[in-house]
C-alpha cells in the first residue's frame, strides 16, 4: 500500500492534549474532534490539511493521556500517515485500533514542512526529496486494520467471511 502526501511537521513530545484539547472530549462525532486537531500550537492547521497529507513528528508522539479521541481526530482531517522518531505505545495501538497508520522514521531533518513524500508502507520505505529512509515496515495485519478502517471493522469482515 503506497501513500502520497504533503507533510506537516511537529516535534518531540506533541501529547494527546496538544492532539486534541481535554475541552472537546465529550464530543464523539470525528468530524468535531478533527476541527480542533492540534489547536494549541496549530489552530489553522484542521482548515489548511488535505485529504491524504502526512504528518511528520518527533520523539514520543502522542504521549500523555490514552485517549483514542487523538487518533480519530487526525484520522477524520484525511490525514493518511503519521510518520515520528518514536511513539507513546498506547498512542501506537490506539491509532491502529482506529485506522490511523504510523511509521518509526526521523526525518525531521529531512523534509520541509509542505514537501511531497510518497510511503510504501508494505516496505517502509519512504520517498522524499533529500533522501529514500527505510523504516521498520508495517506488519501485515497491521495494514490490513488500516485497509478496513481500524480493528471494529476488521473483525466485524472477519465474522463475516
Amino acid at each position: 500500500m503506497k501513500v502520497r502526501g504533503k507533510t506537516w511537521k511537529f516535534g518531540d513530545n506533541i501529547d494527546t492534549d496538544i492532539i486534541i484539547p481535554a475541552r472537546y472530549l465529550a464530543h464523539t462525532d470525528p468530524k468535531v474532534l478533527g476541527e480542533h486537531c492540534m489547536e494549541p500550537i496549530a489552530p489553522l492547521f484542521p482548515k489548511q490539511v488535505q485529504k491524504g497529507d502526512i504528518i511528520i513528528g518527533g520523539l514520543n508522539f502522542g504521549c500523555g493521556s490514552s485517549r483514542e479521541h487523538a487518533p480519530i481526530a487526525i484520522a477524520a482531517l484525511g490525514i493518511s500517515l503519521v510518520i515520528a522518531k518514536s511513539f507513546a505505545r498506547i498512542f501506537y495501538r490506539n491509532a491502529f485500533n482506529k485506522g490511523l497508520a504510523l511509521l518509526e522514521a526521523d526525518l525531521t531533518g529531512l523534509v520541509e514542512e509542505g514537501e511531497e513524500i510518497e510511503v510504501d508502507l508494505s516496505s517502509g520505505i519512504i520517498t522524499c526529496k533529500k533522501a529514500e529512509v527505510t523504516a521498520k515496515p508495517i506488519p501485515a495485519f497491521m495494514v490490513e486494520l488500516v485497509n478496513e478502517g481500524g480493528l471494529i471493522n476488521y473483525l466485524k469482515k472477519k465474522l463475516e467471511d
